[in-house]
């Protein structure tokens, strides 16, 4: 560790050795996980304190008005902006009736590692109740880039101090309050509670819910199943599932040495074609083979992906292992960004959280395009199609500025210009120069 700095300096891993709530929000942009389709938040497991809640879907958005206090030439009169969708991340711990959370009682150690050949997210926590109650908590989370739909959390929870009992509470949440992530007010107003219920089901440990955007009527849906052992005793409460929450509860009591061990998987979809029962019938799929390949067929397949990945994209760079680790974080973080994305665009934060609304900009060509040819390069390929499939918006962008050609936009997420803060949206003609050379 560097003194001053928040994480440790080695080659193959980002790790913080301690929690600080003034960086929460900082360092769950840093440990997010993604795989081009989907995108996690590396917020706590049990959820609070968080510094922005955020589960994103590429291209998944809500429309929403601009209205200008003076309208000027080739104002785009609607924005778009990703939005936050079911949160799937949550495991709620309680320990002899005491929530666990990182404000209250005693952390004794609290670790977060991110392994950039694993491709997961690990968390080991010591933390001793207000009681005086103490467990271990392990959390692993993962992402995968080989079945694109799919998210999945490994869970342990061991006792350190003698017989405790204890509770998890595994949860789907849509609609969580949110901070504001924007300084324009308008985006705001067209994002709170934007997801409306259309079916939520449960079964057994397994939930879904399905939801559509409020204004422009794209659906998603996220699923949840489990697998749990745990000591003689354990109870499983089947899930109970209402418009915005699904729950699944386990309860169990841990003798010194036992442990309750609960594999969560996660499912994700949408579109803004298919119908309510297609896009449940497409997550609950996707969730089923998840099952199938179980959590350790997952792990190695997330590996055996990051192998290859490596093989023909690593930078090896001798006497500066902050570099070092620097570019490979870097190189990590862009696959995760792209990997899966397939048929929609790089956005300029990827999945990490909403900044920019969550659009992308001409830099994907300019900046990102080139680092893909060399690593992935059919995820270049599938950026490269995403912009063609924009052209005819660019072409109409153009004729309404009175302009022969492409006026490809300084930012968007489905193609249409979004940027209406200054003249960025109609006269910055570089952009087009870039996306050409690229």
């Amino acid at each position: 560790m560097i003194p001053g700095k928040a994480f440790a300096v080695e080659p193959w891993a980002v790790r913080e050795t301690d929690v600080s709530l003034d960086r929460l929000a900082h360092t769950e942009s840093v440990f997010a996980l993604s795989n081009g389709h989907i995108g996690l938040r590396a917020n706590l497991d049990e959820a609070e304190p968080c510094g922005l809640p955020g589960t994103y879907l590429n291209g998944f958005f809500e429309s929403r008005p601009l209205p200008y206090a003076e309208a000027g030439f080739g104002y785009p009169e609607a924005g778009q902006s990703v939005v936050n969708v079911t949160n799937g991340k949550i495991l709620r711990l309680l320990v002899d009736d005491e929530p666990l959370d990182i404000r209250y009682g005693t952390i004794h150690s609290h670790e977060r590692v991110l392994d950039l050949q694993g491709g997961v997210l690990r968390r080991v926590l010591e933390w001793e109740s207000p009681t005086g109650a103490t467990v271990r908590v392990t959390s692993i989370r993962l992402v995968s880039f080989v079945q694109r739909a799919t998210a999945a959390i490994y869970y342990r929870v061991e006792p350190l101090s003698g017989a405790v009992n204890v509770v998890v509470q595994s949860e789907l949440v849509t609609n969580e309050p949110l901070p504001a992530a924007s300084s324009d007010p308008r985006v705001a107003a067209a994002l709170e509670s934007v997801l409306v219920s259309e079916r939520f089901d449960g079964h057994g440990t397994r939930a879904v819910l399905v939801h559509s955007t409020r204004a422009s009527k794209r659906r998603t849906a996220c699923a949840m199943d489990h697998v749990i052992h745990g000591p003689s005793g354990t109870r499983i409460r089947d899930a109970e599932v209402s418009e915005d929450l699904a729950r699944v509860t386990v309860a169990a009591t841990l003798p010194p040495g036992e442990h309750l061990d609960l594999v969560k998987f996660l499912a994700y979809g949408w579109s803004n074609q298919r119908s309510v029962p297609a896009v449940g019938a497409q997550v609950n799929a996707a969730l089923t083979e998840a099952m199938h390949r179980g959590w350790d067929g997952l792990l190695a397949d997330q590996r055996a992906y990051l192998d290859d990945f490596w093989a023909g994209a690593d930078v090896e760079l001798e006497g500066d292992e902050q570099l070092q680790q620097a570019v490979r974080f870097g190189l990590f973080h862009t696959l995760q960004a792209a990997a899966r994305a397939e048929g929609r665009a790089i956005p300029a934060k990827g999945l990490t959280g909403p900044g920019y609304d969550g659009h992308t900009f001409w830099d994907s060509e300019i900046f990102v395009l080139p680092c893909l040819t060399y690593t992935v390069p059919a995820a270049a390929k599938h950026a490269l199609g995403w912009r063609l499939a924009t052209l005819e918006l660019a072409e109409e962008r153009a004729a309404l500025l009175g302009l022969e050609g492409a006026t490809f936009p300084w930012r968007t997420i489905h193609g249409e210009e979004c940027s209406g803060y200054w003249p960025a949206g109609t006269a910055a003609f570089h952009i087009n120069a870039d996306i050409a050379v690229a």
